[in-house]
């Protein structure tokens, strides 16, 4: 009897929880919050910027024009070229992007890259591209970042639900 307690106690518990799970996840058109895991890397002078919430319709397209994923200077040295690349690693599909501060340079559905050649002082660069969820709880993205003069890594980390 305490054995089938233990259980029906144990169940209840990964069922609440569960439940919680769903209960978050099933808000489609409403924002969303999502967290990001950059690694951080001594020397390095960028911060990675990332939707912190968004919404989204119930077809899964993020509302507002898309998602912005840039990186930003905490430096005044020049860097050279700096390509900023942002890849599906999950249930995300891009559409049209728009840059800021550079060009792009690839993009498919699962890729999106900007490239400026000297990125100067306290720059941005970066871009918004329209975005479809294929499954709203469950998604990612990596980041990848390259350049010259600087000492960062080129793996910068994910981002998604946790």
């Amino acid at each position: 009897m305490r054995t089938s307690a233990a259980v029906l106690a144990t169940a209840g518990a990964l069922t609440a929880a569960q439940l919680g799970l769903a209960g978050s996840a099933s808000a489609a058109s409403g924002p969303t919050t999502v967290k990001a895991s950059p690694q951080a890397v001594s020397g390095c002078p960028i911060d990675i910027v990332y939707p912190k919430r968004f919404s989204y319709d119930r077809y899964g397209n993020v509302t507002n024009g898309g998602l912005y994923f840039g990186i930003k200077s905490k430096t005044t040295q020049s860097i050279k070229k700096v390509t900023f690349t942002v890849t599906n690693t999950k249930n995300i599909r891009f559409k049209k992007a728009t840059p800021t501060g550079g060009k792009i340079t690839r993009r498919t559905t699962k890729t999106v890259s900007v490239y400026d050649k000297t990125f100067k002082g306290k720059a941005k660069l970066g871009f918004k591209v329209q975005t479809r969820l294929l499954n709203t709880s469950s998604f990612g993205v990596k980041f990848t970042l390259r350049g010259t003069g600087w000492n960062c890594a080129v793996n910068q980390g994910t981002w998604g639900p946790r």
